[in-house]
């Protein structure tokens, strides 16, 4: 396709070269992925690529470079900073207002607008982001046999067939990215796309023009801080998607900002809540090891269901999807019906018996918010001792790390603080940081910045009735040491810590 195509009906401006320029093998932020034929982007600050990775790109064959403004290296009165013009010597250079809009447009036109062709799913909110999307799709498997696409925590796939992508590419993609996986899922016929829209992708517009059919709205809670700075910022993120990003919305209305959302799309959402009235509710909650029992209430009918999952938050996630779904055309007597045959998602309390009894949960919480809820609902079904294996990541908000601390402390009779992606920070700080609030509760404690070893503690301390909480990391495959990624896996530890 043309540039002068891809960017038509978009504020442009041609700084040098031929608009009629043919993009042949897609657009890309990084680089070291530009090819011959291929549109370079240049973002500002982006890793791996921005204005002073034009030169690289270009001699790799990208036949055209967008850039933005005086971002770009002091563009002013339609001039091209020296450095630039003589990196793009030879390509076609064009200067759009906002880089990252252009390129979520440029992106989908290139796909020829995939997410068009298919029922698109977002989720967003601060905890359920995952567990939702994973639900959705095992829901429409089970109970149509559906060709789901997902995007999300757990890198892209299609039913059970991986994506491959770099080890770079985030929860939610960058455009060019997320423009490719919708093209390949539509030319597969897949007829639904859940994916997980991170406030960051949301904020530096990764999935406009992506036609979303619904977004849905799960929570907000304190985490993020050291991107966004204040909660109402974090908040604002996560809330573009219901400003045009989506043409309706699923809200838990039981959050006071997802009850808000229901005024900034009137007429477009649908509710779902286990304490507030709504259009899809839960009552005569019943809760296990095993799972959770309810009845779900619509449009004055009642519907006995069931989940694998423990706890009020999964029974929530459990609404969002069935609502979502239902939104969608699907049947809701055979979407419930199917709640129970759904598998738990990986590293979302996800449970194992080790030999000698001891139950172990592994699950991704790694904000207050979630850990509470996580350990409440461990608490509701425990018959012995809770011991919590916990950390925080480093490089991350650090006013969340007491506060997790006296959460942990609270509901466990046993801690065990390690490290959970200490990136670039000294693991023994981040415990230090973490130790006031748990100290405040009187519980006690022991500390193991080595992970493996933290683990392997908590498991000889616990009995035959008592269960161990691996919390933070969920199903990642890796720690985060300084820039490295170290294999590692808590549910494999266990398991071979288990002998088993």
């Amino acid at each position: 396709m043309k540039l002068s195509e891809l960017l038509a009906g978009h504020d442009h401006e041609v700084l040098a070269g031929d608009p009629g320029t043919t993009i042949t093998a897609g657009t890309c932020f990084d680089a070291d992925r530009a090819a011959p034929g291929s549109l370079f982007i240049a973002v500002p600050g982006h890793e791996g690529g921005g204005p002073e990775a034009v030169g690289p790109a270009v001699a790799r064959g990208a036949a055209a470079v967008l850039v933005e403004g005086d971002a770009a290296g002091g563009m002013t009165g339609g001039g091209l900073p020296a450095s630039v013009a003589a990196a793009a010597a030879g390509v076609c250079v064009v200067r759009v207002p906002d880089i990252r809009k252009a390129a979520a447009a440029v992106a989908s036109r290139y796909y020829r607008e995939p997410g068009r062709a298919m029922d698109m799913v977002a989720v967003t909110g601060t905890n359920g982001k995952t567990s939702v999307s994973y639900m959705v799709e095992s829901l429409l498997r089970i109970a149509e046999g559906a060709e789901v696409g997902v995007i999300g925590t757990g890198g892209s796939r299609i039913g059970d067939e991986v994506i491959p992508m770099p080890r770079s590419v985030l929860t939610t993609p960058e455009s060019p990215d997320f423009q490719y996986l919708l093209g390949r899922m539509r030319d597969r016929e897949v007829s639904t796309v859940v994916l997980e829209a991170t406030s960051m992708g949301l904020l530096t517009h990764r999935v406009d023009d992506s036609f979303i059919d619904v977004g849905i709205f799960t929570n907000l809670s304190q985490d993020h801080l050291d991107d966004h700075g204040t909660m109402e910022n974090y908040r604002d993120a996560k809330l573009r998607l219901f400003q045009g990003l989506c043409r309706r919305a699923v809200v838990n209305v039981d959050d006071p900002v997802g009850a808000s959302i229901v005024a900034m799309m009137p007429g477009a959402v649908t509710t779902y809540a286990l304490d507030a009235e709504a259009d899809y509710r839960a009552t005569d909650l019943s809760m296990d090891s095993d799972g959770t029992r309810f009845t779900l209430h619509h449009d004055g009918r009642k519907y006995p269901a069931a989940i694998p999952v423990p706890g009020r938050f999964s029974v929530a996630n459990a609404l969002a999807t069935v609502a979502a779904c239902h939104v969608l055309g699907h049947d809701l007597a055979g979407l419930v019906a199917a709640l129970d045959r759904m598998p738990t998602a990986p590293g979302r309390f996800e449970r194992y018996r080790t030999r000698a009894g001891t139950s172990v949960i592994v699950d991704y919480a790694h904000s207050p918010d979630s850990l509470e809820k996580v350990l409440t609902t461990i608490r509701g079904f425990a018959t012995g001792r809770v011991v919590t294996v916990f950390g925080c990541g480093g490089d991350r908000d650090t006013t969340k790390r007491a506060e997790m601390g006296e959460i942990a402390g609270t509901h466990s009779d046993l801690c065990v603080l390690t490290s959970d992606n200490p990136r670039n920070e000294n693991p023994e700080a981040i415990l230090d940081q973490i130790t006031p609030g748990l100290v405040a509760t009187g519980t006690p404690f022991e500390r193991y910045a080595d992970r493996r070893a933290a683990i392997a503690y908590a498991l000889s301390a616990a009995g035959p009735d008592d269960i161990v909480l691996i919390a933070g990391k969920g199903s990642e495959p890796y720690q985060i040491v300084g820039e490295r990624l170290i294999p590692f896996s808590d549910m494999a530890t266990v398991r071979e810590l288990s002998g088993l």
